[in-house]
């Protein structure tokens, strides 16, 4: 890593510890949190939820998609139901990659096309690891947690340039594109399990996700992380591949 490279990573690192600067509206984020890990009434969640009829309704779409794996899928009818049946470790974890995602939306050129590419890999990759279960007998894993897991499948990548992006904002000088992608080829698995760290991300979806990158070992065979695993790697996209 050169020099230059080297200060840009530290700077980057650095707003990324910033959760507020990356994920920015946390007004239903930070309340949502603590309902969620005071593990009171599910009623305190909906209501949360509900403030935000763009996110309910994406909430509504999420568990619909998700469900075409089920033995029984059928159309959820109403939020409350969705909000039941995906369980609040989901629901946090749809809710964060929706604000995420308009975040992104806000970013100035090239880099909200180049993030924007990342998204829509990140949405095909969630949609065939969902789509694998079908063809899968005797496994019991929850599609939510299949398809939550995927989206953070290049979470690095995108976090890291989103940073970028805001450091050539603010900064005097303009850093080439190429610092970044050198960056994202050899300090993804940092950078990204930096991000889970300080944009407090719950344990079991870092665990996952270094299962799915096959940075960790498991014998459970109903690890959601297994299943993404295999389409990871069907894409060249495992940072340690098999």
């Amino acid at each position: 890593m050169t020099e230059l490279e080297h200060q840009v990573f530290s700077q980057i690192r650095a707003i990324i510890a910033n959760e507020e600067q990356v994920i920015g509206r946390r007004g239903i984020l930070v309340p949502l949190k603590k309902a969620i890990i005071a593990d009171g009434d599910i009623r305190n969640v909906i209501d949360i939820v509900s403030t935000d009829p763009a996110l309910a309704a994406h909430l509504l779409w999420r568990s619909t998609t998700a469900q075409v794996a089920t033995v029984n899928p059928g159309k959820t009818r109403s939020l409350k139901d969705a909000l039941i049946r995906l369980g609040q470790i989901n629901i946090y974890r749809y809710a964060f990659s929706f604000y995420l995602k308009e975040r992104l939306d806000e970013l100035p050129q090239p880099y909200k096309k180049l993030v924007q590419g990342y998204w829509r890999l990140t949405e095909s990759i969630a949609a065939s690891a969902v789509d694998s279960l079908i063809e899968m007998d005797g496994v019991r894993i929850d599609p939510d947690e299949v398809q939550t897991l995927a989206l953070f499948s290049v979470f690095g990548q995108i976090i890291a340039l989103t940073a970028f992006a805001y450091l050539n904002a603010e900064s005097e000088e303009s850093f080439p594109l190429g610092i970044i992608k050198s960056i994202i080829d050899t300090q993804q698995q940092t950078l990204t399990l930096e991000a889970f760290e300080s944009l407090g991300l719950d344990e079991e979806l870092k665990d996952e996700f270094m299962i799915a990158h096959n940075l960790r070992q498991t014998r459970n065979p109903n690890s959601p992380g297994l299943i993404l695993r295999r389409v990871l790697s069907m894409r060249g996209l495992l940072l340690n591949p098999l």
